[in-house]
């Protein structure tokens, strides 16, 4: 499928996806969330990508959803075209996924940015979810992943009142990672992907997948993942370098094997 809304290029071995509907701030119709996972799909078969980044523009990540995409829906509509189930494939991804976030996040585009492993934002973000002042709710997963993010009591505060946090908020509640100033937001966001894709490739696999699944697994469940994936790890060719590497004193070279 040719990209109409979003712009992929790479980097050295970062694969970027620039969110490309600047007239409406990056709103996010139908179209445009198909060619950011069939993208990010695309980004995790390639083997000479390493980690991808999700990036607005310097006005806004996305501001929501396209509310007059959605206007004439009705419950069987949305039941046959089934419009958020593309958004679960977000979770399958298994490389590093981080988002770059400058002005608005909001709705749809703080669920995307929630759906990313990282954030990096600029001091002047904003993210919120006000969808409930249109008389609905989040449904790409906002909920979920705020309240796995934040806690359940905060997450509940800030859909309810649908009220917009700053950067300095999201940060504070543990919504995002690192805070820069707005110019700094894809400097930093390059330089931190760049370090992510000097670690092993199969090593950051196996720790996202352990992490994830955190949150559903009982202590002893999740620690047995753990040690499942710790051991596996050391069927890879990058165990052997990374530790012949250490002993040698010199950098080591991975190679996703």
């Amino acid at each position: 499928m040719s990209n109409k809304y979003i712009n992929a290029y790479l980097e050295d071995s970062i694969g970027i996806i620039q969110l490309n509907r600047p007239d409406v701030l990056n709103a996010l119709n139908r179209q445009m969330v198909d060619e950011i996972v069939e993208q990010l799909e695309a980004y995790d078969r390639d083997s000479t990508v390493k980690v991808i980044l999700i990036k607005g523009n310097d006005r806004a990540f996305a501001a929501g959803a396209d509310i007059e995409e959605m206007l004439n829906d009705t419950p069987l509509t949305l039941e046959l075209a089934d419009p958020f189930a593309v958004w679960d494939r977000i979770q399958l991804i298994k490389k590093p996924v981080m988002a770059a976030v400058n002005g608005f996040a909001l709705g749809g585009g703080f669920e995307l940015a929630l759906h990313c492993d990282l954030i990096v934002a600029g001091e002047n973000a904003t993210f919120g979810f006000p969808e409930v002042k249109l008389g609905v709710m989040p449904g790409a997963g906002g909920t979920q992943l705020l309240a796995k993010a934040i806690g359940q009591r905060k997450a509940l505060e800030w859909i309810w009142l649908g009220e917009s946090m700053s950067a300095s908020e999201a940060m504070g509640l543990g919504a995002i990672n690192r805070i820069v100033a707005d110019e700094l937001v894809e400097e930093e966001s390059m330089r931190l992907a760049k370090q992510l894709a000097n670690q092993a490739p199969i090593s950051l696999r196996l720790i996202k997948e352990t992490v994830k699944a955190a949150d559903d697994l009982s202590l002893m469940d999740g620690m047995k993942l753990e040690r499942k994936n710790f051991y596996l790890a050391f069927d890879s060719e990058d165990q052997t370098e990374g530790m012949n590497a250490f002993t040698e004193k010199r950098p080591p070279h991975f190679k996703g094997v």
